[in-house]
């Protein structure tokens, strides 16, 4: 048997939720959307492990790591923000005379090498 048409996702929500009413059987739905009866199971497995995962809140993740991902994200605007601080004062550092290095100018003789 060759690879079923690929179906949009609205159709495919369409015949679940008439499979999970009642409405149709998985090999009516099947039948309709001219695929094999294993893929409507398939989508009904999925769908009904989605809300499942959505009642579960955070798209099935648990509160705990649901406010453990909002830490590290707050965590992660205040490291950009010190880092664009850092970097605009070592610019205005950089510029001033103060923060100019001299550079060694003549000539230079390498130190003795070490094998």
């Amino acid at each position: 048997m060759g690879r079923p048409p690929i179906l949009p996702t609205d159709k495919k929500f369409d015949l679940v939720l008439r499979v999970v009413s009642g409405e149709l059987t998985a090999a009516e739905a099947a039948r309709e959307a001219a695929v094999s009866e294993q893929s409507v199971s398939n989508w009904r497995r999925q769908f009904i492990e989605g809300g499942r995962n959505g009642l579960a809140g955070e798209g099935g993740r648990d509160s705990g790591s649901a406010s453990r991902i909002a830490e590290l994200i707050k965590e992660n605007a205040t490291l950009k923000a010190t880092i664009g601080e850092l970097y605009i004062e070592l610019r205005k550092y950089s510029r001033s005379p103060v923060g100019r290095v001299p550079v060694p100018r003549g000539n230079m003789h390498p130190g003795r090498r070490v094998n």
